[in-house]
């Protein structure tokens, strides 16, 4: 178990390598500036044998065997080294923090743009596995992880661990016996280190879940605050909050327990060899002179620090591997399937269905279960049925937002799998219930996407068609404004109306309405209807309804239940039927205010 850890970890370290890649010179630079700073350590404990030895006779003691201050008296000499030392190890911290700044920017930038150009490409089956809690979460706490590890936990490695062995080698250099003694600690150092790690591993685990938690509650109270408020939820949201954070502050302690406990224990470890060190150095003084023995017991008293930054920047770097593995599992992610070849410039938008049979992944219940028919280019045919009848799921197949494995969706005799996903879409515009819009103008908010390019009259012409001209026109900038955070500022009719009119720029020879009337009032819906009539004019339309009054036109009619069409026609003809469409007109009418 522990060997599949560290060969995880191992693989998750190598891939992040993979991201330095294109910044391999600025890290070089970083490496070579971490490796003078480290330098100049046992530089400052060398210079203090010769401030030492020379406190005997400062004005007649001189340096010898050091290159340009041979023979210069110690008194200027000691002074002078100090400072061309503090500025080689002040160009050494520069070199290594700015660039390897640079590179750790780099790498979190290129990761968060794949994160969020993966999650473009997933498919919708992804999304409904994970809530957008925890998908941002990923984005903004993870990679903030991966940041630390990048920056903060990567320069404590280089530079105190290059300043250990820069040590170390003079240590051993100036005395080897001794240096051997202090050093028998380093396999007990090894081993808490190394169980540390490996629960840091499993908590840095844990608090990113909880810190998902945490942003997916907050984001579900943001996003519903209208609900929360008009259902006296803040009592409730606030504890679902609390209880959040305080799963993920509970986490968090317990990881800075563990750290604190092993840095306690590591420094215990360090600070004893240092004690049998000095015991050592009196014991055994011979024939070194007190500035050697100084100098001696100076390095081997910087050792100390470096050593405890090390053990405490493992819980940062374990927090930052676990951050990687959460983002790379998402990389991994395989993206929406498409392996289709076909491209069509235009299609007339013939669509045919035959033994269409459907389940969602990981279900076995069949939401679409048999279903036949034909949508000849011009028509309007219209879905009606109960909730969870199938109806929006029939809508989603055909521009392949899900996959079908059984049966054909045919769209100008091909089918759809067969088209690549770029192509079939440009030949559907969806209208969706739901309603998405973006903090942006009105103007972009029609021309969203491939249409960015369109000229201002075609979006004010397709406005008009769309009946949302008017209410345009009386906002402050007119199409230039602002509508906020998903159309915040407009109305679900003028959200609707929006998205009809982002549909009608696209100009795609098959439309799809779900439930796209539904936030109208009776007026705007009618100009809606007066506008269609035209619109569907060589174009295949497919409209859901629960209100049956805005279908009632269709060519054909289509009742679903229980993901079977149980009967079709015109309105006329269903309600000479006296069946299922009957009685939904029936129920409709009699109770207005009742959903379906």
């Amino acid at each position: 178990m522990k060997t599949n850890n560290i060969k995880s970890s191992l693989s998750i370290y190598l891939r992040l390598l993979g991201y330095v890649k294109p910044y391999v010179s600025p890290f070089s630079i970083s490496i070579l500036g971490f490796g003078i700073y480290a330098s100049g350590q046992p530089m400052l404990a060398a210079v203090l044998k010769y401030f030492v030895d020379g406190l005997s006779d400062p004005q007649k003691a001189t340096i010898s065997g050091l290159p340009l201050l041979n023979g210069m008296q110690m008194m200027h000499a000691v002074p002078l080294m100090v400072i061309l030392i503090a500025a080689w190890q002040g160009i050494g911290s520069y070199l290594g923090n700015y660039y390897l700044a640079k590179v750790s920017c780099g790498v979190v930038h290129d990761l968060r743009v794949s994160l969020f150009r993966n999650l473009l490409t997933l498919p919708d089956a992804y999304y409904d596995r994970n809530n957008s809690g925890h998908l941002i979460s990923r984005i903004t706490f993870n990679v903030t992880m991966v940041t630390r590890a990048a920056t903060e936990a990567i320069k404590i490695v280089i530079r105190e661990g290059l300043t250990v062995i820069a040590l170390l080698v003079y240590l051993l250099w100036t005395n080897w016996r001794l240096t051997l003694t202090m050093i028998a600690v380093l396999p007990f150092i090894i081993i808490i280190a190394g169980n540390a790690s490996r629960k840091f591993r499993k908590q840095a685990k844990r608090i990113q879940v909880a810190m998902g938690d945490v942003t997916h509650v907050a984001s579900e109270a943001i996003q519903g605050h209208r609900v929360v408020r008009s259902f006296g939820g803040g009592v409730y949201e606030e504890q679902r909050f609390v209880a959040a954070s305080e799963n993920n502050m509970a986490k968090l302690v317990k990881m800075v327990k563990t750290a604190t406990t092993a840095t306690a224990l590591l420094q215990l470890l360090v600070y004893s060899a240092m004690g049998g060190l000095f015991f050592l150095v009196l014991w055994l003084r011979g024939e070194a002179s007190p500035g050697d023995l100084i100098a001696y017991i100076t390095a081997a008293g910087l050792l100390p620090k470096p050593t405890k930054q090390l053990s405490e920047v493992s819980a940062t770097i374990q927090s930052g591997v676990a951050a990687a593995e959460s983002i790379f599992s998402q990389l991994d992610e395989p993206p929406e399937i498409d392996q289709g070849t076909q491209e069509r410039e235009r299609v007339t938008g013939r669509v045919v269905v035959r033994d269409l049979t459907f389940s969602y992944p990981g279900t076995d219940k069949l939401v679409l279960d048999g279903l036949n028919f034909t949508i000849e280019p011009g028509q309007m045919v219209a879905l009606v049925g109960r909730s969870g009848s199938g109806k929006s799921t029939l809508a989603n197949l055909i521009p392949r937002f899900y996959h079908h494995t059984q049966g054909k969706i045919l769209i100008d005799g091909m089918d759809v799998e067969q088209y690549t996903l770029r192509n079939l879409r440009r030949h559907v515009a969806v209208v969706n219930q739901q309603i998405t819009l973006f903090n942006d103008t009105v103007a972009n908010n029609i021309a969203y996407g491939d249409l960015a390019g369109a000229a201002r009259t075609e979006i004010e012409r397709v406005a008009a068609a769309a009946f949302a001209r008017e209410f345009i026109e009386c906002l402050p900038l007119g199409f230039d404004t602002l509508v906020g955070e998903n159309g915040v500022l407009l109305s679900g009719g003028q959200r609707q109306r929006l998205a009809i009119a982002r549909a009608l720029l696209k100009n795609a020879p098959i439309l799809i309405l779900d439930e796209a009337t539904s936030a109208l009032d009776t007026e705007s819906e009618q100009h809606i209807q007066a506008a269609l009539d035209h619109v569907i004019q060589g174009r295949t339309t497919l409209v859901i309804a629960h209100r049956l009054s805005t279908i009632e036109k269709a060519d054909v009619i289509m009742v679903m239940d229980q993901g079977k069409i149980v009967e079709r026609g015109t309105h006329t003809e269903l309600i000479a039927l006296n069946g299922h469409y009957a009685r939904l007109h029936a129920i409709q009418f009699r109770e207005p205010t009742e959903g379906l």
